[in-house]
């Protein structure tokens, strides 16, 4: 793959300059025409924060390519959901396709081509949602370790999507279960009871607007509407975001896997679940198994009684 980059890609940061200045670092490499940076603004009351979102902001004047650079800077601070869901509508209002990084994700260079690269391959495919950079699933667990392959969750570490994908998107899911209760629901949300009850749990939390955040209510749209995600076999991105300053990614998991180049990819799959890879990634990332739903209800009662 060559170090290059015919798309936009799109910067989401908010307080942490020295994570969003490493991901101007790694696009730099590979020069794309186009870079939209969304800045989020800082929470009232919070001095040392207006500071950290005024340093995002300046690292604007750090994309130093030949490109465009269009800014969405915001004066008031929308949280984690509004914001980065709304700043995803502003880049496809302006584009058909496009990379999506948030300010945690590093991705190697070749990602930016694997990403065009399937862009392109499968624009027009009904049946695909998204293309993510990020692979959990170890080889012995993927069906052809040396191809991409194709899963029910859209793994948003990294990714890229279209604008007639991210148009059937809603932040306010209220009332899911009314519209979507056929009986391809098992199915879609991983083919067992437990991953069932784990993402009609997720949506009712989102429904509830109860967890600040966006990419459920993505993953949503993938399932109720039968997208797949592209995943590649190797992992091709870094999230450096495990640290104290986290919204939600604090607890540094296991089944993290290091990123790196793939030395051969078959690009191209046919367009079909690759279930043995779900089915791991079900258990062991998700926790969609009745031990794991049992760990899960256990720390969310923890963290209910400490307040």
């Amino acid at each position: 793959m060559t170090q290059s980059c015919n798309e936009a890609v799109l910067l989401i940061g908010f307080n942490r300059p020295d994570l969003l200045a490493r991901v101007i670092d790694a696009v730099r490499v590979v020069a794309p025409p186009r870079v939209y940076l969304a800045i989020d603004g800082p929470r009232d009351g919070r001095d040392e924060e207006a500071h950290k979102v005024a340093a995002c902001r300046s690292l604007a004047d750090t994309i130093d390519w030949k490109c465009e650079v269009h800014t969405l800077i915001r004066e008031e601070n929308l949280g984690c959901g509004r914001g980065v869901s709304g700043a995803i509508t502003w880049f496809f209002e302006h584009e058909e396709q496009g990379i999506i990084l948030e300010d945690d994700i590093v991705p190697v260079s070749d990602f930016f081509d694997y990403a065009s690269t399937l862009l392109a391959r499968y624009s027009t495919d009904p049946c695909v949602g998204a293309i993510s950079g990020t692979n959990f699933v170890p080889p012995k667990y993927q069906t052809n370790p040396r191809a991409c392959r194709f899963s029910r969750v859209p793994i948003v570490w990294g990714w890229a999507t279209w604008r007639h994908v991210w148009a059937e998107y809603r932040f306010d899911i209220a009332g899911w279960r009314d519209t979507w209760n056929g009986p391809d629901i098992r199915e879609a949300m991983g083919g067992t009871r437990p991953s069932e009850i784990l993402w009609s749990a997720n949506f009712d939390l989102m429904a509830r607007h109860a967890i600040d955040t966006w990419d459920l209510q993505f993953v949503f749209t993938c399932m109720s509407r039968g997208l797949l995600t592209v995943v590649p076999p190797v992992n091709l991105v870094e999230n450096l975001g495990f640290r104290s300053d986290a919204t939600h990614t604090v607890r540094l998991p296991n089944y993290l896997r290091p990123a790196e180049s793939p030395s051969q990819l078959v690009p191209y799959p046919e367009v079909v679940l690759d279930d043995k890879a779900d089915r791991w990634l079900m258990k062991n990332v998700y926790e969609a198994s009745y031990a794991g739903l049992a760990r899960l209800a256990t720390r969310y009662l923890v963290r209910k009684v400490r307040g």
